[in-house]
């Protein structure tokens, strides 16, 4: 999947040159012993992140900004969304309210995805495309995934919603899949290890008699689309990349209630599907490892 480069390949810097952060301050004063911990772990055989993934004070702040489109958008489609209502009405109001705060829809061309969101609905895993022949019915599950560039930044989250009168089962995948993200949520500590989060997340997923997808999982965020590094939810505790403060992350399992198996649409080479056909749930939220825990920037 992604390739992640030990810290200790990087240029190494003197005591008093500017530190790589572009804080202005010198590295003996603001990064040094940062990267000596670092440094460690990586020593010990662990995977840790490369400078490039860990955010600035400025893209962090830029991202923060992104992130209140992105929820914004979110939060107008929670209001509107009923069913009835088309897919393509979905995607129109990700298009007027991301442009009308000034953003761009990430989603919109990229690697030639075709619109500004994905709707996913029922058994489709991800990356189900809005159509103006796609009508909610009674009874749906939908999973909106929604991303904003912002003066080059990124956000990107996803809820789930339930139209009408859902199925008490499928209701109840979409509810403990939210809570699979919460027990990831608990494992994001600083100088702890993306593996833990994931087994959390597998764990409680298990524990309901579900299924997590191995093949797709999250990315890291915020100054490009899709960065390092790729975060499993099927992992283990204590592997995986080295979560330090700074990273900015996905946490965006897919849970099946049958098996974790799937298959991509031959017609639009986009859409994911369960490969039993029984539904799937995702929520996404895009989260930054503070010196004391986490901030979730987007949800």
């Amino acid at each position: 999947m992604f390739q992640s480069t030990r810290i200790m390949t990087q240029k190494k810097l003197g005591r008093n040159d500017p530190c790589w952060c572009g804080s202005g301050r010198k590295y003996k004063s603001c990064h040094q012993a940062f990267d000596e911990k670092i440094e460690a772990f990586a020593r010990q055989g662990h995977v840790v992140p490369r400078r490039k993934l860990i955010k600035t004070e400025k893209d962090i702040e830029g991202i923060r900004k992104s992130a209140v489109i992105n929820i914004a958008v979110l939060d107008e489609i929670a209001d509107k969304i009923r069913a009835g209502m088309t897919t393509q009405e979905i995607d129109d109001i990700v298009t007027r309210v991301t442009a009308q705060m000034g953003g761009i829809p990430a989603d919109l061309g990229f690697e030639g995805y075709p619109k500004s969101v994905c709707t996913s609905i029922n058994d489709q895993v991800c990356h189900g495309i809005p159509s103006d022949k796609i009508i909610l019915k009674d009874g749906d599950i939908i999973n909106v995934d929604c991303s904003t560039i912002l003066n080059g930044y990124y956000s990107d989250s996803s809820r789930m919603f339930c139209i009408g009168d859902v199925r008490p089962e499928w209701r109840r995948l979409v509810e403990v899949t939210k809570e699979c993200v919460d027990k990831g949520l608990e494992q994001v500590r600083p100088w702890h290890f993306l593996g833990d989060m994931g087994e959390a997340v597998h764990k409680h997923a298990l524990a309901h008699g579900y299924s997590v997808v191995q093949e797709i999982g999250g990315h890291g965020c915020g100054n490009e689309f899709h960065e390092d590094p790729f975060v499993s939810y099927v992992s283990i505790a204590g592997t995986e990349m080295l979560m330090v403060p700074g990273m900015v992350f996905t946490i965006e399992p897919m849970v099946n209630m049958g098996t974790d198996e799937i298959y991509v649409d031959e017609d639009n080479g986009w859409t994911v599907y369960t490969a039993d056909g029984k539904a799937s749930a995702q929520w996404e939220v895009e989260v930054l490892v503070t010196d004391d825990g986490y901030e979730i920037l987007s949800y």
